[in-house]
């Protein structure tokens, strides 16, 4: 295993989880044959939206496992981007002040990331190659399409001199039965295990971009 830090002088760095779901099929079709009511999924429910439970989830206090799993997922920028910023920290410590469960919407989400590169054209030049040579080589790779790649996480990292990000956190990562072949840039229905991968990757490119032309414009 290698330290993705090393070499890196006060690094900053950022965690973002890809895909367009971070559950496998067959988790959650496992959780539902289980109708389990949860007090504590419940309790980080009302915490993110307290209008979100229906009247019958308020009077029982509880809900169940998938119930949540989909519920958080909707209220982050997963559902609509393709991704989400699971941490953030600068060089001193510190993150942005935003909460990324419910961070969902372009703006905010692009302010994180403004937050994170302070919108400095070298940082934000370096991360963008990167990114691009790694959306070229997974979609010409063979052995991508035949893989579902859920909860994998994007690591950024920086200093003052030099940039990069890895792909991280293959646990949930299953190979495809009957030579089953996914795109990764479909939206998710069940049965098709389109995880949503390049759409988030796609996303983040798009961010980086727009970071740039801000960049060069200052």
């Amino acid at each position: 295993m290698d330290d993705l830090l090393h070499g890196f002088n006060r690094p900053c760095v950022m965690d973002c989880k890809m895909g367009v779901r971070t559950y496998l099929e067959d988790e959650l079709t496992k959780l539902e044959s289980n109708q389990e009511l949860r007090p504590d999924m419940y309790a980080k429910m009302v915490k993110v939206d307290a209008n979100e439970p229906t009247a019958e989830e308020h009077a029982a206090r509880a809900i169940t496992k998938p119930r949540y799993m989909q519920f958080r997922e909707k209220s982050s920028s997963t559902a609509t981007l393709g991704f989400r910023i699971e941490g953030l920290k600068n060089s001193e410590g510190g993150c942005c002040g935003v909460d990324f469960k419910t961070c969902k919407d372009y703006t905010s989400v692009e302010k994180a990331f403004q937050h994170f590169t302070q919108v400095d054209s070298h940082t934000i030049a370096q991360y963008l190659h990167r990114l691009k040579d790694l959306r070229e080589t997974l979609q010409a790779s063979a052995f991508f399409g035949k893989h579902e790649v859920i909860g994998s996480s994007l690591l950024f990292v920086h200093d003052d001199t030099k940039a990069s990000v890895w792909m991280i956190d293959f646990g949930k990562t299953r190979h495809l039965e009957g030579g089953h072949v996914i795109s990764h840039d479909k939206a998710w229905e069940r049965g098709n295990h389109e995880d949503g991968y390049l759409i988030g990757l796609t996303s983040i490119i798009n961010i980086f971009e727009n970071l740039l032309v801000t960049a060069n414009e200052n």
